[in-house]
């Protein structure tokens, strides 16, 4: 049985009304910078709530979020740049207009561990217990912020003919695609993917509250690199904007790399029994373990 996907409701159309919420002036409020505020104050305010229900300080959180953000968001651009040097060496004035689109996930991952190890060295307190209490609001703020792709019309699949297809406009697709009209919506694809990563750590995290064994520190951080790289590897084969290595996609090389160190952890907690390398003594890890 074929099915003509072209009598389907047009609803099932993504078009996007275009970056800018609203422009009064030189004031201009883009819908990617407001995603991504709006993923850091829901971030905040879920971790915070978390770090109560593990008897840790939520004011650990507040401070920590300044680190994070201060970490994150210069490398995740940074990051993005670096992979697309030959553009922005032509373009360099356009290596800080982050408000037009151009962070890569990973590199603001790996941004904000290092500023969390920092954080937590200088505040004696378990890195594995803050990326347990993050590891949830940070998905949740990735399932938010690719929103920011689709109303940047950006971070888009092959040509497609399903009903969920997505319209570039002519100036946003590539040059060897312009005469196709609509693509697959990886931006949705991945927001939908992380939403389900978000549900599994938050049911996680509750029911060790409630049921034993414990789940051991680092384990909520481990899974949500396991789960989140499995879904990055498909999702990225179908972007054609990825960001290259010779042949090789970068994302897709990471996310492999990022599940293969996850599942390690998990063995090294699991089946070795033993606890994670971490910045504070193991007299303070224990100390700042969940309940």
């Amino acid at each position: 049985m074929v099915v003509d996907f072209s009598v389907l409701p047009l609803g099932f159309l993504f078009t996007s009304p275009g970056p800018i919420v609203v422009k009064l002036g030189p004031i201009v409020i883009r819908w990617y910078g407001l995603l991504i505020a709006s993923a850091v104050l829901i971030g905040v305010s879920l971790s915070g709530y978390l770090a109560k229900r593990r008897h840790v300080n939520p004011d650990l959180i507040s401070d920590l979020s300044i680190w994070l953000v201060i970490g994150a968001i210069p490398a995740a651009r940074l990051y993005y740049v670096l992979f697309q040097w030959s553009e922005y060496s032509q373009h360099p004035e356009r290596i800080i207009a982050i408000w037009q689109g151009g962070i890569a996930i990973h590199g603001a991952i790996i941004g904000g561990a290092i500023a969390a190890l920092i954080f937590a060295k200088l505040n004696k307190i378990s890195f594995w217990q803050l990326t347990d209490l993050v590891a949830p609001s940070l998905i949740l703020g990735q399932a938010i912020g690719r929103w920011g792709n689709f109303f940047n019309s950006e971070a888009f699949g092959d040509p497609t003919n399903l009903p969920w297809k997505l319209y570039i406009p002519l100036d946003r697709r590539p040059v060897d695609l312009v005469n196709f009209e609509y693509f697959h919506p990886t931006f949705l694809y991945e927001s939908l993917w992380n939403l389900m990563v978000f549900a599994v750590l938050i049911t996680l995290f509750f029911r060790a509250l409630s049921k034993k064994p414990r789940l051991q520190v680092g384990t909520l951080f481990l899974v949500y690199w396991i789960l989140y790289s499995l879904g990055r590897v498909w999702i990225e084969g179908l972007r054609t904007d990825s960001l290259m290595l010779g042949p090789l996609r970068i994302a897709q090389m990471v996310s492999l790399g990022g599940m293969t160190l996850g599942l390690v952890g998990l063995g090294w907690l699991y089946v070795l029994k033993r606890p994670l390398p971490d910045v504070v003594s193991s007299t303070n890890g224990e100390k700042n373990a969940p309940e």
